[in-house]
């Protein structure tokens, strides 16, 4: 039994919810989200909350039950207060900079690396060092911030590049000095 699929999802007074055959739309003031819902699930709305309700209980409908529970919690937290992503620059001489709408990164290439808007996302920089990500689609926030984050991956070695915030880099060793040199005794 999906234990995650039948918890009912509370619904603050300010959003508004459609349903209408096998389609929800969330309605709040950061925007508006719709899902498809798979033929074997019904929503139902009671009083304050949504149930998500199975035809079956076949291991992929269970799966499906969950998933889509989930997907539809996120949009009520999404459209009620945005999701959001912070990553930071690390690297001597490494910045990030907001032109327009689209971000433009300098991060040891040798060419300013511009990172275009994507539709359903905010970006903003803090200081020259720090980008925060965000809109009503966590799925999307987090894809976007990833990408952001690939542009330079994080050093292996001195941990220079786009990552998390607050993300710990296991920093390898480098290169150890040859304590005993050939031939000579140690001293």
């Amino acid at each position: 039994m999906s234990k995650i699929g039948e918890k009912s999802i509370q619904i603050p007074k300010s959003i508004q919810v459609d349903i209408s055959q096998n389609s929800v739309k969330v309605k709040g003031k950061e925007g508006e989200i719709s899902h498809t819902l798979p033929e074997v699930l019904k929503v139902q709305k009671e009083g304050e909350a949504l149930m998500v309700k199975r035809s079956n209980n076949e291991k992929k409908t269970k799966s499906l039950h969950g998933l889509f529970r989930e997907l539809l919690s996120n949009a009520v937290k999404g459209v009620e207060s945005p999701w959001e992503k912070k990553l930071e620059v690390v690297g001597t001489g490494f910045n990030v900079k907001l032109q327009g709408e689209d971000l433009v990164f300098k991060v040891g290439f040798s060419h300013p690396v511009t990172f275009k808007k994507v539709s359903g996302t905010k970006f903003k920089v803090e200081g020259n060092n720090k980008v925060l990500v965000s809109g009503i689609d966590k799925q999307l926030v987090g894809q976007v911030a990833y990408q952001i984050k690939m542009l330079k991956k994080p050093d292996a070695y001195k941990g220079k590049g786009i990552r998390y915030l607050g993300e710990k880099i296991r920093i390898k060793p480098g290169k150890k000095a040859k304590t005993v040199t050939a031939g000579a005794t140690p001293v």
